[in-house]
């Protein structure tokens, strides 16, 4: 499978992620955790991700001669990539243990048993924006 392959696969679901991850966090109490997600905190993840999929997106199928496929898109899109990444990271702090005599017992809900979706989809998106981001670099993209 071509390098370019790839990079749209995981433009697929990186959508995915940030698509679910507003859905799984959008009521005030709706996701799973141990601690409560500042909705700012679910905003940006939501905001630059879309942001991102569209200038990426655009980036992937523009030609180089167009200003969407200039080498400030691609940059551009990246940068918001990276703002999902950190953002999405910060989302699993949700996740921590709870210590003391008046913490919170974990909050479960019918999309899984743990924390282990929400692992899988941030520790995969910064994956997924690792390979963005060096077939970028490598002129792959």
């Amino acid at each position: 499978m071509s390098t370019a392959a790839i990079v749209y696969v995981l433009t697929v679901l990186a959508a995915v992620v940030v698509v679910l991850t507003r859905v799984r966090l959008a009521r005030p109490a709706g996701g799973a955790g141990r601690f409560e997600v500042g909705r700012r905190l679910v905003d940006v993840h939501t905001v630059a991700g879309v942001l991102a999929l569209v200038v990426w997106t655009a980036f992937l199928v523009a030609g180089e001669d167009s200003t969407l496929g200039s080498a400030t898109a691609g940059i551009i899109a990246l940068a918001l990539w990276w703002v999902v990444v950190v953002a999405g990271l910060l989302i699993l702090v949700r996740w921590m243990p709870s210590r003391g005599r008046h913490a919170n017992e974990a909050r479960r809900d019918s999309w899984s048993e743990g924390p282990g979706l929400s692992v899988l989809a941030h520790v995969g998106m910064f994956v997924g924006v690792c390979v963005f981001t060096w077939a970028y670099l490598t002129s792959a993209v």
